[in-house]
């Protein structure tokens, strides 16, 4: 793919982008502990609700 950036533009890109602080390794993403943990977020908010709301009625 052809860049639309100058050689020396193209070439600051590249050294900042090989730099050690952004070669972090990250962990895979599970798109199945995320929908849990939304879950098990909603879910324990529905039930705070409904006992605030029987303590106060």
């Amino acid at each position: 793919m052809a860049s639309r950036l100058n050689p020396e533009d193209q070439q600051r890109v590249n050294e900042y982008l090989s730099a050690p602080q952004h070669q972090v390794e990250r962990q895979p993403f599970r798109p199945w502990r995320l929908a849990l943990i939304v879950l098990t977020v909603v879910v324990c908010l529905g039930l705070l609700s409904r006992v605030l709301g029987r303590l106060v009625l």
